[in-house]
């Protein structure tokens, strides 16, 4: 039996309500020279009984005690067998034609290790919120962006195994941000790219969705950042930002993230204000004492218009930044995989 020629990796972690709709995703891929290869990081819901119901040789699972998304993706890596890897995630749905555009793409362009792509962000029942183009098309671009922006969407993401490999991986103590790390390093050495093709939907749910980095400590932001800015992480810093993720693990504060990320998207990248209002109020009931929350209510009842002319007005105070978190907690979302 010969290797095929593209690894799916997709670590998973508690979703069984959603990864038989990603498996089918894959299986109905215009492509059909890969193999999925699902790193279980110890699930104890239903996961593996829904991955079961699928009886197709080209799907392959590891199990593995919870160690975390990170550990889980280098445990793919090295059991992967083909020598492209499309990472994708339990809880996101591939279009079609995604693994033939990236696998196409790379094989033409041979002076490239990388490529993402542009996703549509879902939420939890399926329902489209937006569409995002990753900021930076080219190396280049990429190399400009101010270290706190992402530069893909991590399941989008497709590469040289052997690119990979020889950064060492994905950096384990990295909590939250292990792809972003492993992206500026590789930036340093390798030629990578967006495409602007929309290829997967990516779903947005309280389960999965990171906290807003506003909602972070000023310890976690200040070792995240002295980390990406350095393009390493010690041992030391990553159990402390563990410790601080677990304290706010909690269901309620994971909901507010979610509904404040879907008020804000509401607002400012699809405008319906009627949706924006209800996610906020979930957010101002989960969380009464966040200010900003109110003037995001109060703004919702603007115009269009005019709430396009004040985004644009405060865009260096505030959509900026705006751009970084929503692609920061779209690339890291997968919380999924903590235990």
């Amino acid at each position: 039996m010969t290797d095929p020629r593209v690894t799916v990796l997709m670590p998973v972690y508690n979703a069984g309500k959603y990864i038989g709709e990603a498996i089918r995703s894959v299986m109905e891929q215009s492509f059909t020279d890969f193999e999925l290869l699902i790193v279980n990081d110890g699930s104890t819901d239903d996961t593996l009984s829904v991955i079961n119901t699928f009886n197709d040789a080209r799907i392959r699972v590891i199990n593995q005690e919870n160690r975390g998304v990170a550990a889980a993706l280098n445990k793919g890596l090295h059991y992967a067998r083909a020598p492209y890897i499309a990472r994708f995630d339990a809880d996101d749905i591939c279009y079609p034609e995604r693994l033939q555009v990236q696998y196409d793409f790379l094989t033409a362009n041979t002076g490239y290790s990388l490529v993402g792509a542009s996703v549509d962000y879902i939420d939890v029942t399926g329902n489209y919120v937006f569409t995002y183009h990753p900021t930076g098309n080219n190396s280049e671009e990429m190399n400009r962006l101010i270290y706190r922006v992402c530069p893909f969407i991590h399941s989008s993401v497709f590469y040289k195994k052997e690119a990979v490999l020889r950064m060492g991986g994905y950096n384990e103590h990295a909590y939250t941000f292990e792809d972003h790390l492993l992206w500026a390093s590789m930036l340093k050495q390798e030629n990578a790219c967006n495409l602007q093709e929309v290829l997967i939907k990516v779903r947005l749910n309280p389960e999965s969705v990171t906290i807003d980095e506003r909602w972070r400590t000023p310890l976690f932001r200040r070792i995240k950042y002295e980390a990406l800015s350095k393009g390493n992480i010690t041992r030391e810093d990553g159990q402390e930002l563990l410790k601080i993720g677990k304290r706010q693990h909690a269901p309620r504060i994971k909901e507010g993230a979610y509904h404040a990320l879907l008020g804000k998207k509401y607002l400012w990248n699809n405008y319906q204000p009627a949706r924006a209002r209800a996610h906020l109020l979930q957010v101002m009931r989960l969380s009464p004492f966040h200010i900003k929350n109110y003037l995001l209510l109060l703004m919702s009842f603007l115009p269009e218009q005019t709430l396009r002319v004040f985004y644009h007005s405060v865009k260096t105070n505030f959509g900026k930044e705006e751009t970084g978190y929503i692609n920061s907690a779209a690339n890291s979302k997968k919380v999924i995989y903590e235990g």
